[in-house]
C-alpha cells in the first residue's frame, strides 16, 4: 500500500513519514475516526514505508523485497488481527482466515466490518476478537525479526476484542520486544479499555476533504463533476459512504425500506404490521441489525436537522429526502432526544444477545407513542 493511493488526508500522511524520517516512531499507536476514511489503508502504508528498503521522502519505492512482500500483504514481520467468527473448532483465531483476509483487503482499501463478515459467510454471528488470539500474538512477537527493520502487529478494530485478550495484551504494549511495532486502528475507540488507550499515542483522523472525494469519484467512476460533488457532500468525509452511494448499496435500500416500514407500522399503531417488521428485521443477523439501527440513528438525526431548511447542514440521499417531506415534521425538539435514546438502548441490547424479537417489539412500540408527540 503506497499513501499516493490514499485519497486524501495529506496531513496525516506527512505526520507518519516525518515520524521514520527523523526517528521518531511510537512503539504503539492507535489510528481513531470513522470508518470509510481510509485508517486502514494509512496504517498499511505507514508499515510498508517503516520497512522499505529504499524509501523517498514521502512513500515506499515498491521495488524492494520488502515492499513487494508487502503488496501481497505476506512479509514474515507483518501480522494481522482482526475479528472473526468460530466455526466449529476449525476456525478459532485470525490465522485461519489469514487466506480470505488476504483476498479481501487485497482487493479494497476502504471497508467495514459488515463487508469482512459477509465475506466469510459469517450469518448472525458477530464478528470478535477471541480471547485465545492473545496467546498466538505473544507467539508472534517473541520470536526475533526475520529480515525487516521492525515486527509489525496491525489490529483491525481492537474494540472488538474480548476482554481478557486485551488485559493479556497490557504488558506487551507497554513494553514490546525490540523493533516491535503496534498500529491499532479503531472506529470507535472509546469502546477499547481504558489501560489499552493509555498505552498508545492516539492519532486522530478526521473525514476525507470533499474536493479530495469528488476529484477520486471523477476519476474511478466517470461521472460528471456536479454528480461527484454531490455525491462527496452526502458522504460526511467518508469514501466508503461515497461508493456505497454511487454504487446504490443494496444494503442501504435495504435498510432504508425497513426504516420505511418501521415507521409507518409505528404511526398506524398496527400491532400486527409491528410484530412483522420486528420478525422480519430479527432475522437478518445481528451485526446487519446493529448496522440498522446505527443507519436509523443517523436518518432520524438527518431529519431533524431538515427541518431548518438549510440544505447544506443535511446528508440525504434524494430517496430519503423525497420520504422525509412527509415524515421530518414528525421528529421535532420535543422527541428527538428520545427516538435517539431508544435506538441506542436497542443498539446495545442487540450488543448484548438480547432477544431481537423482543428488542425490535419493544422498539417500535416506544416509536409509537413518541412519534405522537
Amino acid at each position: 500500500m503506497f499513501f499516493k493511493d490514499i485519497i486524501g488526508q495529506r496531513e496525516i500522511k506527512e505526520r507518519l513519514t516525518r515520524t521514520v524520517r527523523e526517528g521518531f516512531i511510537p512503539h504503539a499507536q492507535l489510528f481513531c475516526g470513522s470508518e470509510g476514511i481510509g485508517k486502514f489503508p494509512l496504517a498499511l502504508a505507514y508499515a510498508q514505508y517503516l520497512n522499505c528498503e529504499h524509501p523517498s521522502e514521502n512513500d515506499s519505492c515498491g521495488e524492494c523485497p520488502s515492499c513487494v512482500k508487502y503488496k501481497h500483504l505476506a512479509h514474515p514481520d507483518l501480522h494481522f488481527v482482526f475479528p472473526i467468527v468460530k466455526k466449529a473448532k476449525k476456525k478459532e483465531v485470525c490465522d485461519d482466515y489469514i487466506t480470505e483476509w488476504r483476498e479481501f483487503v487485497s482487493g479494497k482499501s476502504y471497508f467495514n466490518l459488515g463487508q469482512w463478515l459477509g465475506f466469510i459467510d459469517a450469518e448472525n454471528s458477530q464478528g470478535l476478537i477471541y480471547a485465545k488470539e492473545s496467546e498466538e500474538i505473544l507467539q508472534k512477537l517473541s520470536l526475533r525479526v526475520y529480515e525487516a527493520k521492525y515486527k509489525v502487529m496491525i489490529i483491525w478494530l481492537p474494540e472488538k476484542m474480548h476482554e481478557s485478550c486485551a488485559n493479556k495484551l497490557l504488558k506487551i504494549i507497554e513494553e514490546p520486544t525490540d523493533n516491535t511495532i503496534f498500529l491499532l486502528v479503531s472506529d470507535t475507540p472509546d469502546n477499547i479499555i481504558t489501560t489499552i488507550q493509555s498505552r498508545c499515542q492516539r492519532i486522530n483522523i478526521h473525514g476525507i476533504e470533499e474536493n479530495d472525494i469528488t476529484q477520486a469519484l471523477e476519476s474511478e467512476y466517470n461521472i460528471t463533476p456536479e454528480d461527484a460533488a454531490s455525491v462527496a457532500h452526502l458522504s460526511k468525509g467518508s469514501y466508503l459512504k461515497a461508493m456505497e452511494t454511487i454504487s446504490l448499496n443494496d444494503e442501504q435500500k435495504f435498510f432504508f425500506n425497513l426504516f420505511i416500514q418501521m415507521m409507518r407500522a409505528s404511526y398506524a399503531r398496527n400491532i400486527k404490521e409491528i410484530k412483522a417488521i420486528g420478525n422480519e428485521i430479527a432475522s437478518i443477523g445481528r451485526e446487519n441489525q446493529k448496522s440498522f439501527l446505527i443507519y436509523s440513528q443517523r436518518m432520524v438525526r438527518e431529519y431533524f436537522i431538515s427541518n431548518l431548511h438549510q440544505p447544506e447542514m443535511t446528508y440525504l440521499a434524494q430517496n430519503e429526502a423525497n420520504f422525509g417531506i412527509r415524515f421530518a415534521p414528525f421528529i421535532n425538539e420535543r422527541n428527538i432526544t428520545g427516538f435517539m435514546d431508544e435506538l441506542a438502548l436497542a443498539e446495545r441490547h442487540i450488543e448484548q444477545n438480547v432477544n431481537a424479537k423482543m428488542v425490535f417489539f419493544d422498539l417500535c412500540l416506544k416509536i409509537t407513542m413518541l412519534i405522537k408527540q
